[in-house]
C-alpha cells in the first residue's frame, strides 16, 4: 500500500478480515469470480515452468491460498500485522514492501494480482508502474478495485481508501503505466442496488459500524456468497455495464520495434 501509516487499513480491520475472509459471502463470492478470470488468463501464458505469481497487498493471506493452485506464489504487503496473519495461516512466502517500490527484480513474474489494493495508494500510477515493471514480457495483471465514488461508504473509510474508480479512469491509469487492456468489466452487479441503498441509509441515519464486514447475514451468508459467485458464469460471456467493483485483466505493452 504505502509508506505512511494512514494508508494502512485501521488495525482492527485486519483481525476482522482474518476471521471472516474464508467464509464471508463477499470474499467467498469474489474468489469464485477471480478464480474464473485467472483460469482464463493463465491458459494463454506460455511457460514450461511453474507460473510465478505475485499478490500485491496480500493482506491476511486467503487469496494467496487460492493462488497457490496456479503456480508458485509470493505475497507482499506494507502491514506487519497483515503479514503476521499470513504466517499464522502457515504462509511463509510473504514479505514487507510497498506497492510503489516492490522488492523484486524486473520481469520476475508471469502474473501479478492486486485485489482491492490500488485504491489505497496515494500514487496509484506509481504502484501500477511497479506491477508492470516486475511482469515478464508475456505476463498479465489482474486487478479488482471498488467502483463509483457515489458508492463511498464506511468500508472505504475504515480501509483508508483514496478513491473508487470508473472504468474509464482505471483504463487511463493502466495505459499510462504501460499496460494494454485485455478485458475490463464491472462486477457485483447482483448487490449493486442493495449496497447503494444501505450506504445511503447509513449516511442519512448516521449509523456507522466498526466495519461493514461486521454486518452479518446469518444463515443467508452461504447462499449470498454462491449467488455473488454465479456472476462468473455471466461474465464468461459478457461485460457488466455497472457494478460495485471493477475487474480488469491487462498485459504488459510491448514497445514497437525501432
Amino acid at each position: 500500500m504505502s509508506a505512511s501509516l494512514p494508508q494502512e487499513m485501521q488495525s482492527h480491520t485486519y483481525s476482522i478480515m482474518y476471521e471472516i475472509e474464508e467464509t464471508h459471502w463477499w470474499y467467498a463470492g469474489r474468489r469464485l469470480i477471480l478464480k474464473s478470470f485467472i483460469e482464463k488468463a493463465v491458459r494463454h501464458l506460455n511457460t514450461k515452468e511453474s507460473l510465478q505469481i505475485l499478490d500485491v497487498g496480500c493482506g491476511t493471506g486467503a487469496n494467496l491460498e487460492m493462488l497457490d493452485q496456479f503456480g508458485e506464489t509470493r505475497g507482499v504487503d506494507v502491514s506487519d500485522e497483515a503479514l503476521a496473519f499470513c504466517r499464522k495461516r502457515g504462509l511463509t512466502n510473504v514479505e514487507k514492501g510497498l506497492a510503489e517500490d516492490l522488492p523484486f527484480e524486473d520481469e520476475s513474474f508471469d502474473l501479478v494480482t492486486a485485489f482491492d489494493v490500488v485504491e489505497h495508494l496515494d500514487n496509484d500510477l506509481a504502484g501500477l508502474k511497479e506491477m508492470q515493471r516486475v511482469l515478464r514480457g508475456t505476463g498479465k495483471a489482474l486487478l479488482f478495485v471498488p467502483a463509483f465514488m457515489f458508492l463511498w461508504g464506511v468500508q472505504d473509510d475504515v480501509s483508508n481508501h483514496r478513491r473508487r474508480y470508473t472504468k474509464n479512469e482505471l483504463c487511463a491509469r493502466l495505459v499510462q503505466a504501460g499496460f494494454e487492456i485485455e478485458r475490463i468489466t464491472y462486477a457485483n452487479l447482483t448487490f449493486f442496488f442493495p449496497i447503494l441503498t444501505g450506504r445511503l441509509l447509513m449516511k442519512l441515519t448516521g449509523f456507522r459500524p466498526a466495519s461493514e464486514n461486521n454486518l452479518t447475514v446469518g444463515a443467508l451468508n452461504d447462499p449470498l456468497g454462491k449467488l455473488f459467485g454465479l456472476e462468473r458464469l455471466f461474465l464468461h460471456y459478457m461485460n457488466f455495464p455497472f457494478g460495485v467493483s471493477l475487474i480488469c485483466v491487462a498485459k504488459k505493452s510491448v514497445p514497437p520495434a525501432g
